[in-house]
Order: structure tokens, then sequence, then C-alpha cells
């Protein structure tokens, strides 16, 4: 017996392994040999393609296709009609399937609506890809990204506060009150 919901208008291919407690919305595709986690929502309109890869808890918004190669690990947030590609040359006269490169967008990153990335790309821990912005190159962990391309204009805590640091580098997050520190331009948690 399945624990997990499926709209009626919802298509899931054979082979799928949906996790216990997620959702799946609307008109939407899951497509063979892919994996969901558990507590994850999949909104209106979403395409879930053969051995993509999604954590637990992931929350997909209305009108995402996530491709072959995507991987995204748990607590990520992908945005209202965000994009993932997963070649870097696409032409319809030529069969590229045997090129596709890996996307990887790492535990807690949210990515906001509108926004693209290209193939070949890892998304760090906790970062914030803003709104429309076109992401080109690997994005580090708790960093904030916006623009076309995409250009690191801070950092963010993981709760999606950003970071003021101080002279010693530490930073504290308004909302949770933990501490952070800025290193040689890389963050980290501190304990």
């Amino acid at each position: 017996m399945k624990q997990y919901f499926a709209h009626e208008t919802a298509v899931i291919d054979p082979n799928c392994n949906i996790g216990k407690d997620t959702k799946i919305w609307h008109f939407s595709h899951i497509m063979p040999n892919c994996t969901i986690g558990e507590s994850c929502t999949i909104g209106q309109n979403v395409m879930v393609s053969p051995q993509v890869v999604l954590g637990n808890n992931v929350k997909v918004q209305n009108n995402v296709s996530i491709y072959t190669g995507v991987q995204c690990e748990d607590d990520v947030f992908l945005g209202p009609s965000m994009v993932f590609t997963n070649v870097i040359n696409p032409r319809s006269a030529l069969n590229r399937k045997s090129e596709y490169l890996e996307t990887r967008v790492k535990k807690g990153a949210s990515i906001g609506a509108n926004a693209t990335i290209v193939c070949g790309n890892i998304i760090g821990e906790y970062a914030f890809v803003g709104a429309g912005t076109v992401v080109t190159t690997t994005v580090k962990p708790y960093a904030l990204v916006v623009g076309n391309p995409s250009r690191q204009i801070g950092w963010v805590s993981e709760y999606g506060h950003r970071l003021d640091f101080d002279n010693t580098g530490v930073a504290i997050c308004k909302e949770s009150k933990q501490k952070y520190l800025l290193k040689n331009n890389h963050v980290s948690k501190m304990t």
C-alpha cells in the first residue's frame, strides 16, 4: 500500500521510489526509476525525469522540470518555474543523452522563482539563489547569489537570513542565534 498522496491527475510511472508522507499535486509526472524521499511536496505541473534523486523534505513549487542528472539533498527548496538544464549545448537534430551532466543541490539550499541552473554545477549547503538568477558556476555553501550570470553578494544562515560578519569574522543569525565563522572566503557554522 502506498504511503504517499498523489492527486488523481498526477501520472506516476512504474518503478518509482516515493517516500512516506510525500504529496504529489495536479498534472505532475513522475517518471520511471526516480527516487523521491519522505515528506516531499511536488507542486502542480512538475516533471521528475528518470534517475533523478530528491532527498527528504524537498519542496518543489509549481511548473518545475527536474531532468535526469539532477540530485537534490534533504531540505532543498525549488521555487516556482525555476529551471534545470542537463546538456551544455543542446541541438534538436543531435541526440546528446550520453552527455547529460550532473547537477547537485546540497542540503538546505534554496533556489528562487524563475532561476536557471546550468548543468554540471553544485549548489552548496544552505546556499540561496535569488529569483531570476542564472547560475553558470558552482555556488559556495551559505552563499547568496543573484543576477545573470550569478554573482555572490553575501552570505546567509541556515535560516536564510543575511549574515553580517564582524572584524573577527563572526556573524550571528538574527533568528536562530547560531554563530558563523568566515575564514578564507568560506563560511562554517560554529559549534
